[in-house]
């Protein structure tokens, strides 16, 4: 049984070392563990550091592609070297390593797929009010979309098993984090929270730079990830809004009409039908969207079988 502990990096060379210092070199139920670096297109010295901490592995861009693809092609990386868990945790030292074991005792025992690190949001100091109320409100809906019960679904600190890791895909060019829970859900993994602990801050997050340009982001990511994953859902509710506003105005014009007075409200009737026509235009965008949805599910399932196909013919190349 290997494990994997991936690390995406964009210049983080002042804080590395610290992070791979606390990393454990075993694991129990664990036969190998190996640290593998992705470097995110970084200008400062992450690589030299990597390698001059032992890292096992060190991957990465020529150029800054963001969290996201960077997380990808860390798990892409981990599974092509006989990954049977990977660990994704951050440079910057903010998880307890020591919790590792914890985290990956749920794969082990063969009760998930995917295992989340549950932060005590309430208890981290260096996180403003507004910042824990966002927290919570993104694990809200995310454990809505999902119909998972993570409780913190923006923590990076997760194993995942090497099934799930081969069917996941990231969309969302900001972060992984959200996404793929949401995945794992749909797709019908098992997703467990664990709690863990956190290490003090060293230095300020990449990802929130400004809490304006996180709340933006963030909605911006729910929404897409919304639209992505349940495109029946929020078409529907979509339309549901100038149809009922259309049923309405028709009922207006009818009301008058009965009294004798629907010439004076032709407007209504008007209104109605616009509103109506938009309402039906929908309700079809809706349905194609779901086609297109199953469409994405059937190419995914492909792609899950070609990724399988792929690993066990480089194991066997490894082996020979």
């Amino acid at each position: 049984m290997k494990l994997i502990i991936q690390i995406p990096c964009f210049n983080e060379a002042p804080t590395l070392a610290i992070a791979l210092a606390d990393l454990p070199a075993s694991v129990p139920g664990i036969d190998t563990v190996e640290v593998l670096v992705i470097d995110d297109g970084s200008s400062d010295e992450t690589v030299k550091v990597a390698r001059e901490n032992g890292v096992h592995h060190v991957v990465g861009f020529r150029a800054n592609q963001g969290l996201a693809s960077a997380f990808m092609l860390g798990i892409h990386s981990c599974l092509e070297r006989g990954a049977d868990i990977i660990v994704n945790t951050d440079a910057d030292n903010q998880y307890c390593a020591a919790d590792i074991p914890k985290l990956v005792q749920p794969i082990l025992d063969g009760r998930a797929d995917l295992v989340i690190g549950a932060r005590p949001i309430a208890e981290i100091e260096h996180f403003s009010p507004i910042k824990k109320m966002l927290q919570r409100f993104g694990s809200w809906v995310v454990r809505r979309v999902s119909q998972t019960d993570v409780a913190d679904a923006p923590s990076g600190f997760r194993a995942i098993s090497r099934e799930a890791a081969i069917a996941l895909n990231v969309f969302n060019g900001y972060t992984y984090t959200l996404e793929t829970i949401i995945q794992a859900g749909q797709k019908g993994m098992s997703v467990v929270s664990v709690p863990i602990r956190v290490n003090g801050e060293l230095r300020p997050s990449k990802l929130v730079r400004s809490i304006p340009n996180y709340v933006k982001r963030s909605i911006l990511t729910m929404f897409r990830i919304f639209v992505v994953y349940q495109p029946l859902k929020f078409f529907l509710m979509v339309g549901m809004v100038p149809f009922s506003l259309g049923t309405l105005a028709g009922l207006r014009f009818l009301w008058f009409f009965s009294q004798g007075h629907g010439s004076g409200h032709v407007q209504s009737l008007i209104l109605a039908a616009v509103l109506l026509l938009v309402g039906v235009q929908t309700f079809l965008l809706a349905i194609l969207a779901d086609l297109v949805g199953v469409n994405r599910r059937l190419l995914e399932e492909l792609q899950r079988h070609e990724r399988t196909r792929l690993l066990r013919l480089a194991q066997n190349q490894i082996h020979i």
